[in-house]
């Protein structure tokens, strides 16, 4: 006889602590099994078979079991669609209902309405929490009712209703109890879904200590002052509201900033889901962009002859991230220099970044372009070299990451910066008019 269960489906919350979906189902009436499901419509588009973060989510999944192993429970860990992997479990399981957490991007939300409809058919319940923000869709809006489109006046109320119930841990750990008891739950290896362990370093989960020296040198890449808590936010290996509790303990008002725009591009996807692929204000697709394949390669390959877009595009390489001050130049750089679609820039990132998240992603290309919602103005091109004075006076970073230009081989500049500016200001105002 199939065993009565209840399901908590894990995506983007890969942790067992502080997690909604997870409380809210131990909470219920059934024993709760964990399911994670590797999702061949997403690792199909992925062409590295080394994708770190492909190992970064199979290595914390066998965490996550060893963790449930030891409270007598273990999870359930599906390769295949989605349609696949439930009507598998549906064959093994009688299903009372299952419990997620939300994911704004185009694609999983298609998913999940899908699996909703379908487990509705089948007189299954799908109850879907947030989780991976502090406040999402509706929770911040103008007093009209209407999305903010520009982060300042967003960012004052959101602050104004931050307050400790927003920040609260969910108590996970009281009803561990109700865990479904199992052993039996063989796993699938990383070659059986098609990958091959990536011996990329991960940073660590641990963020708290760098967040004095965030708020006074996080502009300075060489300083190395970010907390590289992306990629684990991301996957939700450090819960958010742990993310803001610490940073209001601290003062660290300008980390807690950061948290703010990562919801800000989350809300701004989920009611704008089209700025995925479009420019936010729809007069920027009638830019006509050159978008030179050799222009583009040396771009991705940090051969443009600017340090400072060299250095960055190098570190991306090298190590699947970038500082985050050098993502605004480089991004400025493909777009408005070179007249690269920043579409171009933002799938090479997609593919290249650990801590790739799509909101944000996309909110960033399009604020450097001047495409965005709460974009920089076109005409505001950032001049590399000032930017590397700027923020890297003395060359420590640029050397670190493009040596040659320490040994004097430095490339002859692709574009110049003079040229190119007077050019994307005739380019926008052409496409604007």
């Amino acid at each position: 006889m199939k065993k009565e269960i209840n399901i908590c489906w894990l995506r983007r919350d890969l942790r067992i602590t502080d997690n909604a979906a997870l409380y809210h189902a131990l909470k219920s009436d059934k024993p709760v099994l964990l399911v994670f499901i590797f999702d061949k419509n997403i690792l199909s588009d992925l062409t590295d078979k080394r994708d770190p973060r492909v190992t970064f989510i199979y290595q914390q999944l066998l965490k996550i079991k060893e963790e449930l192993q030891r409270k007598g429970s273990s999870i359930l860990i599906k390769y295949g669609t989605p349609e696949q992997a439930w009507q598998e479990i549906l064959k093994e399981y009688t299903l009372k209902s299952v419990y997620t957490n939300h994911d704004y991007e185009p694609y999983a939300r298609e998913r999940d309405d899908a699996l909703a409809e379908f487990l509705r058919s089948e007189s299954i319940p799908f109850y879907s929490f947030k989780d991976q923000v502090i406040f999402e869709k509706d929770e911040v809006t103008k007093a009209d009712g209407k999305p903010y489109t520009v982060f300042t006046p967003y960012y004052r109320v959101w602050q104004k209703k931050l307050d400790d119930f927003y920040m609260k841990a969910y108590p996970v750990e009281k009803f561990m109890k109700n865990l479904f008891q199992t052993d039996q739950l063989t796993s699938p290896s990383l070659s059986d879904i098609g990958f091959i362990t990536s011996d990329q370093p991960f940073p660590s989960a641990s963020f708290e200590k760098k967040l004095t020296a965030y708020e006074e040198r996080r502009d300075f890449p060489f300083d190395d002052a970010t907390t590289h808590i992306g990629l684990h936010l991301r996957f939700g290996t450090v819960s958010i509201r742990e993310a803001a509790r610490k940073a209001m303990e601290v003062k660290a008002d300008k980390w807690l900033s950061e948290l703010a725009w990562r919801d800000f591009y989350m809300m701004i996807l989920w009611h704008f889901p089209q700025v995925a692929t479009k420019s936010f204000k729809p007069a920027y697709d009638n830019i006509r962009w050159l978008n030179d394949e050799k222009d583009f390669e040396a771009w991705k390959n940090g051969k443009t002859g600017y340090p400072i877009v060299d250095a960055g595009m190098n570190q991306l390489n090298q190590t699947g991230y970038m500082h985050n001050r050098v993502r605004m130049i480089v991004g400025s750089f493909l777009t408005k220099h070179l007249l690269i679609d920043w579409r171009w820039g933002e799938a090479y990132f997609a593919e290249k970044l650990l801590d790739y998240e799509m909101a944000s992603n996309v909110g960033g290309w399009q604020w450097a372009c001047g495409c965005g919602n709460d974009a920089a103005p076109y005409f505001r091109v950032f001049n590399p070299e000032l930017q590397a004075k700027k923020f890297d006076p003395q060359n420590k970073y640029i050397y670190q990451w493009a040596p040659e230009y320490k040994e004097g081989k430095q490339p002859k500049p692709i574009v110049d910066h003079n040229f190119a500016r007077e050019r994307i200001l005739r380019v926008f105002k052409e496409a604007l008019n």
